[in-house]
């Protein structure tokens, strides 16, 4: 692959997750009534479900990227990911779609362990970084429309067929890897699958200090995300009424993100990683401080709630990619694995960071903001002593 179609291709694998989260938002009310779910929070399992699917999964598919080859996993995650999504839509009971959205993130944890295993292969430093925002940027045209691809798809035919298009893009993602991926990893960084192996590419990053600290930082942020997407559906449609033209105001506070990450592509070489990542936190603490006082006297208006979602966002912007690449940098003879444990942690630990912010809703917009502001100020500090700690280490460990 030429470097425009290779920044696609890892666009797409990024991509996939985020169609097969958003694509479901404006059909959470239909599904959680039609298959009996609890509550109006219990919807949000059809989201956290897929998310803990993803990130358990990702444990399993870097070693056996490392050993067996990114191609043949990518195909495989991809497969399974397609049969879920045809479980999904077949869904009789609310457990069955739970269990079906499980093993659906499950699937697709394959496509973004590859992803990052395939952009470590070729580049490292501030290179990559620029890879991720590049790929960052052709991604997030996908969560701009899935919600209102999603929406389109309800005006014409039942949620269901929300499932089928999944099924239908994780085929044809498969396809394209099949004919157009070369596989990256050389014979030399093949590692055999044994619990020996397994246990020194997880301990690897585990006890690399850089490695460590950044990956706690990305965890904690990526509830910011997390809870956003959980409870977009319930603020906009509950909160402010906003009926189906939720999807609209969903795709303009997703700009906020797309600015972000063709900014941070534009902004790394100059100021470089660890800069931008103080910056963007900074940024994130101060917003959400701000919102956090607003929310307490409740005298947050639409316009007013998506300037401020939209600012916080913006901040993550920056995070995701950045503090990727500063965990990933240490890591060139374990990519796989490094990707799957960071990955796999990351999202499980946002994940359930996010979904005990989301499940604080009470129709106000205090849980969201405060928990905005303390993941803010715990990543800061972690940030600031994982730097401290680098700056002893080898010039190799301080990319940017």
């Amino acid at each position: 692959m030429g470097l425009s179609e290779f920044v696609c291709f890892v666009a797409a694998c990024m991509a996939i997750n985020a169609l097969a989260i958003d694509i479901v938002l404006a059909a959470l009310p239909q599904i959680s009534d039609q298959l009996g779910a609890a509550s109006e929070n219990d919807r949000q399992a059809v989201i956290t479900s897929y998310l803990f699917g993803l990130g358990a999964s990702q444990f399993l598919y870097g070693p056996l990227s490392d050993s067996y080859g990114r191609k043949p996993v990518l195909l495989f995650g991809l497969l399974l990911f397609s049969a879920a999504s045809l479980f999904s839509a077949a869904s009789t009971s609310f457990m069955m779609m739970v269990v079906s959205r499980f093993v659906q993130g499950f699937g697709a944890g394959a496509p973004r362990v590859v992803a990052m295993a395939l952009v470590r292969d070729r580049f490292v430093g501030v290179e990559m970084g620029r890879v991720m925002s590049m790929a960052m940027m052709v991604f997030m045209i996908v969560p701009i429309l899935a919600p209102s691809i999603g929406q389109g798809i309800l005006l014409i035919a039942p949620w269901r067929w929300m499932f089928v298009t999944l099924l239908v893009a994780g085929l044809g993602l498969a396809l394209w890897g099949m004919i157009r991926v070369e596989e990256t990893l050389t014979d030399e960084n093949r590692r055999a699958i044994t619990l020996t192996n397994l246990g020194s590419g997880f301990a690897a990053a585990i006890r690399h200090p850089v490695t460590r600290g950044y990956m706690l930082a990305l965890g904690t942020v990526f509830g910011v995300l997390v809870s956003f997407i959980s409870l977009a559906q319930q603020i906009f449609q509950d909160r402010y009424g906003m009926g189906a033209g939720f999807t609209l105001l969903f795709a303009a506070i997703a700009m906020f993100l797309t600015a972000a990450s063709f900014a941070n592509s534009r902004l790394l070489r100059r100021f470089g990683l660890v800069r931008m990542t103080g910056v963007a936190l900074t940024g994130l603490i101060s917003v959400s401080a701000l919102w956090s006082v607003i929310a307490l006297f409740d005298q947050v208006p639409l316009p007013l709630y998506m300037l401020l979602q939209g600012l916080c966002l913006f901040c993550f912007g920056f995070l995701g990619a950045n503090l990727n690449a500063l965990a990933m940098e240490p890591m060139g003879h374990h990519a796989g694995s490094a990707a799957a444990l960071i990955g796999s942690f990351t999202t499980i630990m946002g994940t359930a960071i996010g979904y005990l912010i989301a499940q604080q809703f009470d129709g106000t917009l205090v849980p969201l903001a405060l928990g905005y502001l303390g993941m803010g100020i715990v990543a800061l500090l972690i940030v600031w002593m994982t730097h401290r700690v680098a700056v002893r280490l080898e010039p190799v460990t301080q990319p940017g």
